[in-house]
């Protein structure tokens, strides 16, 4: 796992941790409310990657944020499918110049450079 993110879950575990204190729940009713024991709890407020994105939810959720779940892979803040979109855009803008004769080069080889009347 990158280290950014194991730092980012570290820091989602302890701000976790502060609402819970701020809220003056003991770890024993928190675990309870989210539905895990207290050593999972306590897991989760250190930011261990191998504790369920469900239990991280529930907290979030126990906190009155859940809406931010959702926000968090929202497609409209997705840059690097938008610059994916965006370049893909511009490449399909990008035009054939015309060839000399103001035909495609397809058409020009579709015709016929002349008759033959013999």
């Amino acid at each position: 796992m990158p280290a950014i993110v194991l730092s980012h879950l570290r820091e989602l575990g302890e701000n976790l941790s502060i609402a819970r204190k701020r809220r003056r729940e003991t770890r024993k009713a928190w675990a309870q409310r989210i539905g895990v024991s207290e050593p999972t709890l306590m897991r989760m407020e250190q930011g261990d990657p191998s504790v369920s994105m469900g239990v991280y939810a529930t907290a979030i959720w126990l906190m009155g944020r859940e809406q931010a779940i959702a926000q968090l892979a929202a497609p409209e803040h997705d840059m690097g499918a938008l610059e994916q979109a965006v370049r893909v855009a511009k490449a399909r803008a990008v035009r054939k110049r015309p060839s000399l004769y103001g035909q495609s080069p397809a058409a020009d080889r579709a015709a016929p450079d002349h008759e033959d009347n013999s």
